[in-house]
């Protein structure tokens, strides 16, 4: 169902909205550590740290299919809270064409330069073979992810978080459930788990976008309606870039600071792969709280109401801090046990290393988290320069302090202590950002405005 998220008490509606959002996040996150799981515990250690290592070059692909998807989510919700809805359709199909292109020259990339890449990052021999073929497998699937994407962006522009949200409970379960049956008792090692995401990304992918075109088709128009527009192409890539951007460049960053990590062995890579499978569960549950404060943002932008961004921004803080606090104290204290969820009969360096990870990370979620939040309502509101300069400014500090301090007596645990010095620093920009935009002067009505 379609929701307005411009009116009503507005801490009511964003929680309302995002709280299925939530429970996508969970069974999203099911999804994405799935392989990483069955891998490390019918597979092998080798098997996890292959998953693992490929896993940051997937985020590459992922960075552009999510810039789509908050391109298309922004623009879609500010037509909509503004009632054009022939433009709302003109953008989605707009989207769908400009994605489709973009997909097919980054299938062709990763066919010629994923190899090369694997060896750039100093990919252990004996993990190269079967980060290869995992990624080789993954690609053949880039169509489903961005038009997933792509669904599920539209989806949240509409006020609908619910659907989104059956889709992933569905496809997620399944894809644990086809792992596997794959790995046990087809015996297929890591090409298993690959295929088994491949699968259950096509089916959902296929369901999202044909349930996307039936919504739109339910949507009266009064105003023309379009296949593709260039200027609704413009509005899209405004936030679209600099969303790819951003994710783009913290992926390299990642691959970067892989690379750093290669060199330390295969139980370091090991246990830094289940530990940040487990760290990315976070991160992304707080990305996906702020994505539906952009929604929330840019559909009230569309309607005018300036006065509900501050209420938004607060209710969106109350709720990402809720989530913090027991994560934070599940990884600080009982962290090993977790980690004992990837790693079947883990080597000392391996559990060390993801023990190690986790509790100088997890303190700093509140920190992360607020500054998500202000990213949430920068972008939703277009302000893209001050979202990527506080983005930038985190990235490149952790890059290069990872790589400093992995040649100073901490050895790997220095790695980790690069998060929490580039988080602090962009939360305190993102949020002066956000406090200086053009809602400072307005009252944070907690009634509808």
């Amino acid at each position: 169902m379609n929701q307005d998220l411009t009116v009503g008490r507005p801490e009511t509606v964003l929680w309302k909205f995002c709280l299925p959002l939530f429970g996508s996040i969970l069974f999203q996150q099911l999804y994405n550590i799935a392989d990483s799981l069955v891998a490390g515990k019918f597979i092998g250690e080798t098997a996890l740290a292959s998953v693992g290592n490929s896993y940051e070059v997937t985020l590459i692909f992922l960075a552009f299919a999510f810039g789509c998807n908050m391109g298309c989510s922004v623009i879609v919700s500010q037509f909509f809270g503004a009632k054009e809805y022939g433009k709302v359709k003109t953008a989605v199909y707009t989207a769908c064409a400009a994605s489709a292109v973009l997909c097919a020259a980054l299938m062709l990339g990763g066919f010629l330069g994923c190899g090369g890449l694997l060896r750039l990052i100093n990919t252990p021999e004996e993990a190269f073979a079967g980060s290869k073929l995992y990624l080789d497998i993954y690609i053949w699937g880039l169509p489903f992810v961005f038009f997933y994407n792509i669904a599920t962006g539209v989806f949240s522009a509409l006020g609908d978080s619910r659907t989104p949200f059956l889709f992933l409970a569905v496809s997620s379960t399944s894809n644990i459930a086809v792992d596997i049956l794959f790995v046990t008792a087809f015996d297929m090692g890591v090409a298993g788990v690959a295929w088994a995401t491949f699968l259950c990304q096509g089916v959902s992918c296929v369901l999202a976008t044909a349930a996307v075109f039936l919504r739109l088709r339910r949507i009266e128009t009064h105003d023309p309606v379009s296949l593709f527009s260039p200027l609704i192409l413009r509005k899209i890539a405004v936030i679209a870039i600099p969303s790819i951007l951003q994710q783009s460049f913290i992926s390299v960053g990642n691959i970067v600071i892989q690379g750093v990590i290669n060199g330390f062995g295969t139980g370091v890579m090991a246990g830094y792969s289940a530990a940040v499978k487990l760290n990315n569960l976070v991160i992304t549950s707080f990305t996906t709280l702020a994505n539906g404060v952009s929604n929330y943002t840019a559909q009230n932008i569309g309607a005018q109401k300036l006065s509900r961004v501050k209420a938004g921004f607060r209710a969106g803080i109350k709720l990402v801090w809720m989530l913090s606090l027991p994560l934070c104290l599940l990884y600080f204290f009982a962290g090993h046990f977790v980690l004992r969820l990837f790693l079947n009969q883990p080597t000392e360096s391996a559990l060390r290393t993801g023990v190690y990870f986790l509790r100088i990370l997890s303190p700093f979620y509140f920190i992360v988290s607020a500054k998500l939040v202000a990213d949430g309502i920068l972008r939703g509101s277009g302000r893209m320069l001050h979202f990527m300069a506080a983005t930038f400014t985190d990235l490149i500090l952790r890059v290069v302090l990872a790589v400093l301090l992995a040649h100073t007596a901490l050895g790997s645990t220095g790695i980790w202590c690069s998060w929490p010095i580039g988080w602090t620093i962009a939360a305190v920009m993102s949020v002066r950002f956000y406090a200086s935009g053009p809602w400072k002067n307005t009252a944070a009505s907690e009634e509808d405005a």
